[in-house]
């Protein structure tokens, strides 16, 4: 999988069907070389990347009038003959910013190690996993940059790391990439990547790669709703199932930055890491900086390719625990049903009608613990509220247990109220606060300091405390507001710019310690919905909720963006109330149900608010899920109709045994004298016979597939589900 030709001084990295090459040239600088389809051994390498020295290009010593400004460059550093976006940047005790790192060693491992206290891509016993680290060294300054190269050859991704030691004098890392490629032919490429904002979640943009910089970042904090920590780079032409495309996520839930930059000579630099905006990190002599790790996949098979490649590693290698390859749970939110004004009696008439339908799970969501009767005040004091819940938390597990359901419990452990809050009456100073500042209030909260070992030990005990009182087997962990005058009186001046990632690690290390504590719980992350939806979530948390908007036509949108990284079994995905809290839409339950099938399924409303004929139908969906769970989450997904650019929204899922198909498809709007819709199936073996459960008939996978299921729908928000059963 990974190979050095000491002749030609090229390493490479083969996955199952890819090839990543790149090699050391003159001096010690590392050149990349390819990324694509799999190649033979690679040959003799100065042709492919090295273009002659242009006009005001500076020559670089070693590379015999060649300048690195125009040649592909493996981890480009800032200050020498490249001008172009740097992955490395440091400023020296003298002053100076140029690191001159040139190649000193590497070593080939069999297998993975994990990260250190950060999420990473992680290998099993069986894996076909090689490491390759890659020593760099600025000799004058005794600074050493080690590449880390992991290669999982039958899921078809290699991830990258980067560790800084510096065994010399002081110096401030500025910039710190975890990936950075150099590839031809930038103008044949596009840029997309995953935008949007509260309720509007991972929309996809897609925009053509133009001569500069094209970039998405956070500087709040988390990876947030605005921009996702996923970028990708499709050919022109590229389509779901067609084309070349290439991919990078980060593992990180904290600020990141990622993009592509063309020169004038059709190279485009893509990247992705921690944001270097308002970054700093000092390492004293003897000290180490760790990236966050990136991933890196590549699909001949257009973006459907690339998305099932990411669906498959995300399931299998990055979540972790209990709960990756067991269905999950269907279950009730109170939220949307009560609010802050629940009772015991009121829940338990809902967890009566939640039975009846065959649920098995009610979650208590905010309002349980404190003072906390609106969003202004309690957060942080994590004691149950004996005014709303006389028995405590284990009196009302009990109740719920009684009905043969599980129970649930929404936390926000990362944020703490000014008022009415008995821990910040007596540790103002655990806040991130900028002394001599009035701190801005998001949702009338603070942000913790997790960059704080005491703020962290607290929350581990606080949450701990409540999950040992009762028979809690399931958190929903909330995050609602960003960091604002982010400094930590535990840090010395001249580290404050180093909060935000020790705060990451702080939060991290809560999840590693609570998740290791109680294994039995299912834990599902949320950010004022999918705020912080990415990959080092998913490391110690399953599920996401994917958004605050429960509207199934707006759902439509999100979904389908975030299923262009993240595999349905990480939404969060609930059916709720008519006209719709978000946005006033009213919607049958029919087509509300059958959105948010697919995902992790649950309603969020009253069921005793319901009738007879709703509670009918909500009792088919929830045995619908329980049939077909399996082949949503670890089934193949095929995007068929994209909702952000058509009327339709189609999808179909091919379970991994291949003998199950099931199709959804929606109207979004209809119009008067429309055409006769088909829907043609992807992914089926075209010489197979399927059965339709709905009509009976029988149909070839290659009938379905090119010529699809005929439609004539007539009006908005129809919705339909097909199950295809091999023969």
């Amino acid at each position: 999988m990974i190979s050095f030709n000491e002749n030609t001084q090229i390493f490479q990295l083969d996955t199952k069907k890819t090839s990543y090459c790149f090699g050391v040239y003159n001096d010690g600088f590392l050149m990349h070389l390819y990324w694509g389809e799999k190649l033979p051994v690679m040959g003799e390498f100065e042709q492919y990347i090295l273009v002659q020295t242009k006009a005001l290009s500076p020559q670089d010593n070693g590379l015999g009038g060649w300048s690195t400004n125009v040649a592909r460059m493996e981890y480009p550093t800032h200050g020498g003959a490249d001008l172009r976006r740097p992955a490395f940047q440091c400023t020296f005790d003298d002053g100076s910013a140029v690191p001159r790192l040139r190649y000193a060693g590497h070593k080939i491992t069999d297998g993975k190690a994990v990260l250190n206290g950060m999420p990473c891509v992680y290998s099993e016993d069986g894996d076909k996993v090689q490491s390759l680290e890659i020593e760099l060294v600025d000799k004058r300054k005794d600074l050493h940059v080690f590449l880390n190269y992991s290669v999982f050859e039958d899921y078809d991704v290699i991830t990258r790391s980067v560790r800084v030691e510096n065994k010399g004098p002081k110096c401030k890392i500025d910039a710190c990439l975890s990936a950075s490629v150099d590839l031809p032919e930038g103008r044949d490429f596009d840029f997309m990547h995953l935008d949007g904002c509260w309720a509007r979640e991972r929309h996809p943009q897609r925009t053509p790669i133009f001569c500069g910089t094209q970039t998405v970042d956070m500087k709040n904090g988390a990876s947030g709703h605005y921009h996702n920590p996923f970028v990708c780079f499709p050919e022109h032409n590229a389509d779901e199932d067609h084309g070349r495309v290439y991919s990078l996520g980060l593992l990180w839930s904290g600020e990141f930055v990622g993009g592509v930059q063309m020169d004038s000579y059709d190279t485009m630099r893509v990247f992705i890491g921690v944001n270097d905006f308002g970054f700093g990190y000092t390492l004293e002599t003897g000290e180490t900086f760790q990236s966050p790790e990136a991933a890196l996949i590549y699909s001949n098979n257009g973006i459907g390719g690339m998305s099932r490649l990411w669906h498959k590693l995300t399931r299998e290698r990055i979540c972790r625990g209990k709960f990756r390859d067991i269905e999950r749970y269907a279950l009730i939110n109170n939220w949307e049903a009560t609010y802050f004004n629940f009772t015991v009696e009121k829940l338990s008439a809902i967890a009566d009608r939640a039975k009846d339908i065959g649920l098995d799970l009610l979650v208590l969501d905010d309002g349980w613990f404190g003072i906390r009767n609106d969003d202004h005040t309690g957060l942080g004091d994590w004691f149950v509220n004996r005014e709303k819940l006389p028995e405590g938390l284990d009196g009302l597990a009990s109740e719920i247990n009684k009905r043969g359901m599980k129970f649930g419990l929404w936390f926000e452990p990362e944020m703490i109220s000014p008022k009415g809050c008995q821990l910040y009456e007596k540790h103002p100073d655990w806040a991130l606060h900028i002394n001599g500042l009035e701190g801005t209030l998001g949702r009338f909260q603070l942000t913790l300091d997790l960059s704080r070992d005491d703020v962290c030990d607290y929350i581990i005990e606080a949450v701990s405390n409540i999950l040992n009182s009762a028979n809690i087997e399931y958190v929903k962990w909330d995050m609602n507001r960003y960091m604002t005058e982010v400094g930590s009186d535990k840090l010395p001046q001249e580290r404050q710019c180093e909060v935000k990632y020790r705060y990451m690690l702080g939060l991290y290390r809560v999840l590693e310690t609570l998740t290791a504590r109680f294994p039995n719980v299912l834990f599902e992350s949320c950010a004022s919905g999918g705020g912080r939806f990415d990959l080092g979530m998913l490391y110690y948390m399953p599920q996401t909720w994917s958004s605050d908007d429960t509207d199934a036509v707006e759902r439509l949108y999100i979904q389908h963006g975030t299923s262009i990284c993240y595999p349905y079994s990480s939404m969060g995905a609930h059916v709720s109330v008519c006209p719709n809290h978000q946005v006033g839409r009213v919607t049958p339950l029919k087509m509300r149900g059958n959105v948010a099938l697919p995902g992790q399924f649950g309603f969020e409303l009253d069921l005793a608010k319901m009738t007879e004929e709703e509670l009918t139908e909500a009792k088919r969906q929830v045995e619908v899920y329980k049939e077909f769970g399996e082949v949503f989450h670890r089934g193949d997904l095929y995007r068929i109709d994209d909702p952000m650019t058509s009327d339709f929204a189609s999808m179909n899922f091919v379970s991994e045994d291949k003998k199950r198909v099931v199709l959804f498809r929606h109207v979004i709007a209809t119009h008067p004298s429309c055409r006769f819709k088909y829907t043609k199936l992807k992914g089926l073996e075209p010489e197979a016979i399927y059965v339709c459960r709905e009509n009976g008939k029988q149909y070839s996978g290659a009938m379905l597939m090119n010529i699809g299921i005929a439609w004539n729908h007539k009006r908005d928000y129809e919705s339909e589900m097909f199950v295809f059963e091999k023969k």
